[in-house]
Formats: structure tokens, sequence, C-alpha cells
């Protein structure tokens, strides 16, 4: 059976996550408590330079980003737009695809660990993002997690 389209919630047992990524940079994801502007406002402003270019899909949260100190595009999947080409290059630079990309790795990698708590999450979701941004697989990845662990 298909999960329910839509926004996650607590109460619905499959908790919001915010998730950030550079292009070619490293990633950042919080569990939420809830999605509002109130929550995601300290944890972008922790996370993002001021003045930086951030590129989101319509959802209405992201809304003032600019007033923020952001500079802020988005693409509208409800009418089909996934990447812009704003330049005339040929090359659509405003697209959300690397975090879309980096949510189908994180339900991969979570879906043989079925029936995560809300309460363990946040450590998958941490673990996660180290392994993404230590950019280290197999072997490799054993010294850096206990480097890591030492210091």
């Amino acid at each position: 059976m298909k999960a329910e389209r839509g926004r996650g919630t607590l109460a619905k047992d499959k908790p919001p996550i915010l998730g950030l990524i550079r292009r070619g940079g490293d990633v950042v994801l919080h569990m939420l408590s809830n999605v509002q502007q109130a929550t995601i406002r300290p944890i972008i402003q922790a996370s993002v330079a001021a003045g930086a270019l951030i590129h989101t899909d319509e959802y209405d949260i992201y809304a003032r980003l600019e007033t923020w100190g952001y500079a802020h595009k988005t693409v509208c999947h409800a009418h089909g737009e996934y990447a812009r080409d704003e330049d005339g290059d040929g090359f659509g630079e405003v697209h959300v695809n690397t975090i879309e990309g980096l949510w189908s790795l994180l339900r991969s990698w979570l879906r043989p660990h079925r029936g995560i708590s809300q309460g363990k999450l946040p450590l998958y979701l941490a673990f996660f993002q180290f392994v993404h941004n230590a950019r280290r697989r197999g072997k490799a990845l054993l010294g850096t997690l206990v480097g890591a662990i030492v210091t």
C-alpha cells in the first residue's frame, strides 16, 4: 500500500524533517516538532550564511526567507516545474533536485530499519548526515568515524 501523500506530522507518526544541502557540499538534517516558520528559522540561520541564495519548492513555510536576509528562488512543482533556466544557457540553475535526491537516498537507507521510533529518529538522521558529509564508504568510513569519536 502506498503511503499517504503530503507533509508529515508527529501525530501521524511521520515526523517532518528539514533538510538543507549546499550543492556539492554538506547536508544538515533536523527532525522538527512542527512545520512552522518559527521552528525552521533558527535552524536556517545557524546553518546558512546570511545573504545566501536558497532554492526551495513553493511551500509557503519558506515565504519569509527574504525578510530573514536570504535571496530566495522557487520552483513550482504544482505547475510541473522542476528546474528553470534563468540565463538561457540551457542549464536549469533553479531547482531542488539536490535535496530531492538526498531524500531518496535517506528513504532507501531507512527502509531496512523499519519501525524507527520518533525518539531514535534524530540519531539515525545524525548518522546519515555524518556519513553523507564524510563522503567515505565501507572501510574508509571506519577511520573517519573513529576519528570523530576520539576527538
